[in-house]
């Protein structure tokens, strides 16, 4: 048996109300997984923050050792958690959609749902089984191939798998110490946060890129779900596919615009920075100028070559 440092509920609501959106309640009591869904989803999206106060006494019980008690051999079917499940699937697809534009959705939107549905299954004392969740996202995406509004019957399918298969953990688990589990949770932030550092700056710019469009995420997925659903207008028409609105989206960020500027602020943009940038005026850092340069065009066809100042 492990000697462990008693939890005290006062630490675990300082916490709680200083870090609670990331999680750090979750990971001083243990509770790794929860701790890894609020990281990614800021606290499950704000709500699921405010709802831990309510829990954190019984949490803290349980991490001193208190008994938990089972009605069951099979966890109990929670509308919560397949609710939690099936919209975090969407969301864990949606950023499959914004961060990895250059992998076919047939394989990034399904692969990323049933993680995100797997992801819930995980919290608390219960789990399940990782590859029927990850098979059953995949078995219905062939079926809508690989459209962004797929991922709602995506994440249905995944969660009722993960109902399906759902379990206890096993009582009396060891526990891993500080280091190991700051290390498995440093891994799966890395691994969701690559494909949103590839899209951004390279070399130094590339982590802090990166943390900012995780921090962002939820608001650029739920900005496009509204599009794709008709809920609000997109730059590009909603009947653009989803690699269009990204690739725009882009294009005015590398201009300095926010998303759905006029032609004319484009016009101008780009002839500021172009000038700012060509390589015969930035001879002692040619290589960045040249790069620049090319992403300022391509960025201004992206924009300009569909759209035409008015006459």
């Amino acid at each position: 048996m492990t000697h462990t440092m008693a939890k005290q509920l006062l630490v675990a609501y300082g916490l709680w109300a200083l870090g609670g959106p990331l999680g750090l309640h979750h990971l001083y009591l243990g509770r790794d997984s929860h701790a890894l869904l609020w990281m990614l989803t800021l606290g499950g999206f704000g709500a699921g923050w405010l709802w831990d106060v309510w829990h954190l006494p019984s949490w803290v019980a349980i991490a001193n050792g208190a008994p938990v008690a089972r009605p069951g051999p099979v966890p109990a079917l929670s509308a919560l958690r397949l609710a939690g499940q099936v919209l975090v699937g969407v969301y864990f697809g949606l950023a499959a959609a914004l961060g990895l534009p250059g992998i076919p959705a047939m394989l990034a939107q399904p692969l990323a749902v049933g993680l995100g549905v797997q992801l819930v299954a995980s919290v608390g004392d219960q789990t399940s089984e990782a590859p029927r969740t990850v098979a059953a996202a995949f078995a219905a995406s062939l079926l809508f191939q690989g459209r962004v509004l797929a991922l709602l019957p995506i994440s249905v399918a995944a969660a009722i798998a993960a109902q399906r298969h759902r379990r206890y953990r096993h009582r009396g688990a060891p526990r891993h110490r500080l280091p190991a589990r700051l290390y498995r949770l440093a891994l799966a932030l890395v691994a969701f946060a690559a494909p949103l550092a590839c899209r951004g700056l390279s070399g130094a710019l590339a982590l802090a890129r990166a943390v900012t469009e995780l921090l962002l995420l939820p608001l650029h997925a739920g900005r496009l779900l509204a599009e794709v659903l008709g809920f609000a207008g997109c730059s590009g028409g909603c009947s653009a596919s989803v690699e269009g609105n990204e690739r725009q989206r882009r294009a005015f960020e590398v201009l300095g615009l926010p998303p759905g500027s006029s032609i004319e602020a484009v016009h101008r943009s780009y002839r500021e920075l172009v000038k700012f940038w060509h390589p015969d005026h930035n001879r002692h850092r040619a290589e960045e100028a040249e790069q620049r340069f090319i992403e300022l065009l391509e960025a201004y066809e992206e924009l300009a070559g569909p759209r035409r100042a008015p006459g």
